[in-house]
């Protein structure tokens, strides 16, 4: 009798990559605490190794470190809550970075069992969490610079995609039944492309969100106005805004992106449900496909709802959260339908080496 799904060694991966999605919430945390340069340094905090830094201390450590002053100005003081959430959320990551070792010997260990592909799959989580804390070190030195926000969000998101691959991956070699992987050789091969292209249309709208929110400190939120219909669906009171003003420019770019995504999903998962009628092991794959679609609708009635309730100078910022968290479910469900394609195709080719072989 096969143990309990908890006392696999496919936990690992799946632990890891849920207390990563853990680190992602706090990230966004960071952001609408307005905690993103509460820590000037790193890894250190105001010179320190703890959060609890009085406004005396940080005015101390502004006059001996000028060069550490952020676009606030020496005169800013911050929280001991903010600097809290951004010291909680490097500490997180030191955290797991043992089991993510632990996961790399384990992979080793287990290589006869779950194949070389594990074991590369568990590599990769380690050298893109070294690549991760780099880039966080980087947002920090840049105070937090749109293209280093953006950075840092996607590679937390391949970080979180790599470990969801390893736990599949293992789930598969210990028997898991999962309906997709009997989809027909040509039903994967004729669609595969379609659901890469899914697939990479919601990580660009993902990282477009992050622009937006990031740049100018976040203030080209409010760019569009706020309320129903002048800050949403319309900007600034009319369907297609002069874009002059570069925050209505990216305002603009990611709703239009937002559209055409959709778009995208949509065809995409008529044409799996056309495809799939009277396919054995399809279902599954169409259902993944219905999921990132229902997710990043879910997400556009966040992000609009996010500017219909706010008021001049006073956004719900838990929408903002909620909307980040929908962003990164919205690729996670998308990286899904993309590995059930991959795996359902090489697990066609080895049932087809098996029986050439027999």
């Amino acid at each position: 009798m096969e143990p309990p799904w908890w006392r696999l060694p496919s936990v690992i991966p799946l632990l890891l990559a849920v207390s990563a999605l853990l680190i992602v919430i706090v990230g966004g945390s960071i952001r609408i605490n307005d905690a993103g340069e509460s820590c000037p340094e790193w890894p250190t905090c105001f010179g320190t190794w703890h959060f609890i830094v009085s406004e005396e201390d940080q005015g101390a450590y502004w006059a001996e470190n000028p060069d550490q002053i952020d676009s606030r100005g020496e005169d800013h003081r911050y929280t001991v809550f903010q600097i809290f959430v951004e010291w909680f959320h490097r500490m997180l990551v030191g955290v797991i970075a043992l089991p993510i070792v632990y996961n790399v010997i384990a992979a080793r260990k287990a290589r006869e069992r779950y194949g070389r592909g594990v074991e590369r799959a568990a590599q990769f989580s380690a050298v893109l969490l070294v690549v991760q804390a780099t880039a966080g070190y980087v947002t920090v030195r840049f105070d937090n610079a749109d293209w280093t926000v953006a950075l840092h969000l996607s590679l937390a998101c391949l970080f979180m995609a790599g470990l969801i691959w390893q736990y599949m991956a293992m789930r598969i070699e210990e028997g898991a039944d999962w309906g997709f992987l009997q989809a027909p050789r040509d039903f994967v091969e004729a669609h595969s492309k379609r659901v890469y292209s899914m697939t990479a249309a919601v990580g660009v709208l993902l990282v477009l969100g992050a622009w937006v929110s990031s740049s100018a400190g976040g203030q080209y939120n409010q760019s569009c106005s706020v309320g129903f219909p002048n800050g949403w669906p319309k900007c600034q009171g009319s369907i297609l805004p002069s874009l002059d003003s570069p925050g209505i420019f990216i305002q603009f770019m990611h709703r239009s992106g937002a559209l055409l995504v959709g778009l995208v999903l949509v065809l995409g998962v008529v044409n799996l449900r056309s495809a799939s009628q009277g396919q054995p092991g399809t279902s599954q794959i169409v259902r993944l496909a219905l999921l990132t679609m229902a997710m990043w609708m879910f997400n556009v009635m966040v992000g609009a709802s996010y500017l219909i309730f706010a008021k001049v100078g006073d956004f719900p910022e838990w929408l903002s959260l909620l909307h980040l968290v929908g962003g990164v479910a919205a690729f996670l469900a998308a990286m899904l339908l993309t590995f059930a394609m991959r795996f359902s195709r090489s697990h066609d080719r080895g049932a087809q080496h098996q029986g050439e072989q027999e």
